[in-house]
């Protein structure tokens, strides 16, 4: 079949590119984030040596922070205004399903079940890491825009925001951070089912056998509707040819 010669498409190009943007963005606020969160470490000293100065090192830090906006205001749009958009959207909210699934899978990991959880187009895992990037994006976007345009919000707010934009932007930063390179990084790209990298991300595509481990459910939707296209008379073709 088609799939199997070529390989099945997970991700579009307009997937693809949002998350190769909200990637540089992000990555570009870690390496010049910390550096404001420990300002008397190695590290710190090392990337204001590069940047010249704490001047700099925030400058950057916003131009990363206008990406992760930009792409946060594209990928809101995209949701409501493509029906791709709202698809995957719908394949992404959480359900009883995805708490069913965890139970059996810890019960794999553990010996105690011979059964492991069959996963549809994202598992619960591809879901967390989902809605985590709305969390983290909320808390990081909201508290740093008061940081960012303080003396207009002290205008308006009390002071005690600040304050608390201030912890809540440097503890969530430290969080998805640690997220990112810990839970993120191993599930997709260090596990032993993926390593050294997995390359979706990069082509949109996963082989037939990936999809028959990590997205079996996927895998028969996609056979069945490729059964039923085959067979419709607007293809040319019936079952019996």
């Amino acid at each position: 079949m088609r799939g199997e010669q070529q390989g099945f498409e997970r991700f579009s190009w307009v997937i693809r590119a949002q998350h190769m943007v909200l990637a540089a963005s992000v990555l570009i606020l870690i390496a010049t984030g910390l550096p404001l969160k420990y300002p008397h470490s190695a590290y710190a000293r090392f990337v204001f040596s590069l940047t010249h100065g704490v001047h700099v090192s925030g400058v950057i830090h916003r131009i990363g922070a206008i990406g992760l906006i930009a792409v946060g205001v594209f990928h809101m749009s995209w949701l409501v205004l493509t029906k791709q958009g709202r698809g995957n959207f719908r394949a992404l909210l959480p359900r009883f399903q995805d708490l069913k699934d965890v139970v059996t899978n810890v019960l794999w990991y553990l010996g105690l079940s011979a059964k492991r959880a069959r996963f549809g187009r994202f598992s619960y895992i591809e879901k967390f890491d989902y809605w985590a990037v709305y969390w983290g994006s909320v808390i990081m976007i909201g508290s740093g825009l008061v940081l960012w345009f303080v003396d207009k919000a002290m205008h308006f707010l009390p002071k005690t925001v600040v304050d608390v934009a201030l912890e809540a932007h440097s503890d969530e930063a430290l969080l998805a951070t640690l997220a990112i390179f810990v839970w993120h990084f191993y599930n997709v790209h260090l596990s032993p089912d993926h390593f050294p990298m997995s390359t979706t991300w990069l082509t949109g595509r996963t082989s037939r056998e990936d999809m028959l481990k990590h997205h079996p459910l996927d895998y028969e939707d996609l056979q069945e509707k490729e059964r039923e296209a085959q067979a419709s008379p607007l293809s040319g073709k019936t079952n019996g040819d």
